[in-house]
C-alpha cells in the first residue's frame, strides 16, 4: 500500500477501497493500491492523518452524506463524506483510548480486569473496533468498554451538530460479555459460552420491523483471548444480539446460540461481519477459515421466523 503522497504505508495501514463489478460476488483492489483519504499535508503524518493505523472502518450513507468509523491505536475516529471518496479531518468520538488510571479514572464497565494468560497493564478501555448507525437525526457510535469481560459500549450525538460532544446512550454498556474465561485448558467448541470474555466490538447493525414491533439486530466480535502460551489474542467468536425494544439505546439480549457459523477457536477475521441488504435479500460478510472472505445469505426458516 501507498499513501497519496506516494509513500509506502506499514501494516495495519490505512483505508482502501475493494471495489465490485459483479454484485458484490468478487472485490478488487485499485491498481495500484492506494489509501482511500487524502493526507493533510505530505509528507503524511502519523498522528493526524492515521495512515499507520485506520483499521476496522464501518462506514453507512445517511442524512444525505457518507459516515466512516475506524479504530487509530485504540482511539475511535469518525469522519463524514459527501461521496464516499473525499473525506473531512477526524474527530475522537466520546474521548476514547486505552489508558491507565494514573492518567484517569474510568466508571467500572470500562475497567480491565485480570485474564489468566494476559499480564495485567492498562486499565481502562473505551474504544477498538468500532460501529456505528444513523437514524432520525441521531448518529450512534459502538465500541468497546473494558475487558475481561468485555461489553459493548453506545454513544450517541444529533446529527446537526458536528461540535456537539457524544454522550452515553441511555442504557450503556447495551450488553457484557461472559464473566469469566472459563475453563482454562479448554480452547474448542466446550468453551463457547466464554467466547466474549475479554472483547466485545465491531458492531454491524441492521433493522426490522416497524412501529413498536422494531428491531434492531447485531452482529459483533467477541473475543476470549489467548490460550496458555499463545503470542497474542486468539479464539475469535461472531456474536449475534437483539435490542429488547424498538430503541437503540434501550435494553439488548445476547442470542443463547452464540456463537455463529464457527465454534471456537475462530479465526482472526470472523467476527469483522459485514452485513448487506440487496434485492430484499441480507448477505453476510466475513471470514469463515480466516484467509477467504466469503458471502453468505441468510435464509429464513418458515417455522420459526
Amino acid at each position: 500500500m501507498r499513501d497519496q503522497c506516494g509513500d509506502p504505508v506499514a501494516f495495519p495501514g490505512c483505508v482502501v477501497i475493494f471495489a465490485s463489478e459483479d454484485g458484490g460476488h468478487t472485490f478488487a483492489l485499485p491498481d495500484p493500491p492506494t489509501c482511500l483519504i487524502a493526507c493533510q499535508q505530505c509528507p503524511c503524518n502519523a498522528e493526524s492523518d492515521h495512515v499507520v493505523q485506520q483499521q476496522y472502518p464501518r462506514v453507512v450513507f445517511a442524512e444525505g452524506q457518507a459516515w466512516m468509523v475506524y479504530e487509530y491505536l485504540g482511539r475511535v475516529m469518525l469522519r463524514t463524506s459527501p461521496d464516499g471518496r473525499t473525506w473531512s479531518a477526524p474527530k475522537r468520538v466520546a474521548d476514547s483510548l486505552i489508558w491507565h488510571l494514573w492518567y484517569a479514572d474510568c466508571p467500572a464497565e470500562e475497567r480491565i480486569g485480570v485474564h489468566p494468560f494476559v499480564p495485567f497493564d492498562y486499565e481502562c478501555l473505551r474504544g477498538g473496533p468500532p460501529g456505528i448507525f444513523v437514524e432520525e437525526g441521531i448518529v450512534y457510535i459502538f465500541m468497546a468498554q473494558g475487558q475481561n469481560p468485555g461489553a459493548l459500549g453506545c454513544f450517541k450525538r444529533p446529527v446537526s451538530d458536528d461540535d456537539a460532544e457524544f454522550t452515553p446512550c441511555t442504557h450503556n454498556p447495551l450488553f457484557v460479555g461472559a464473566a469469566s474465561y472459563g475453563p482454562e485448558a479448554q480452547t474448542d467448541a466446550t468453551a463457547n459460552p466464554f467466547f466474549d470474555f475479554r472483547t466485545i466490538s465491531s458492531a454491524e447493525l441492521q433493522r426490522l420491523g416497524e412501529g413498536a414491533e422494531r428491531r434492531y439486530y447485531m452482529l459483533y466480535e467477541g473475543v476470549r483471548g489467548p490460550a496458555a502460551g499463545d503470542p497474542g489474542d486468539t479464539q475469535f467468536g461472531l456474536g449475534l444480539a437483539r435490542s429488547r425494544t424498538d430503541q437503540i439505546d434501550g435494553t439488548w439480549e445476547k442470542y443463547p446460540g452464540n456463537p455463529l457459523l464457527v465454534d471456537l477457536p475462530g479465526n482472526i477475521g470472523l467476527g469483522h461481519a459485514d452485513l448487506v441488504v440487496l434485492g430484499g435479500r441480507t448477505y453476510l460478510y466475513t471470514s469463515l477459515d480466516g484467509v477467504t472472505r466469503s458471502r453468505l445469505v441468510l435464509v429464513w426458516n418458515a417455522a420459526t421466523r
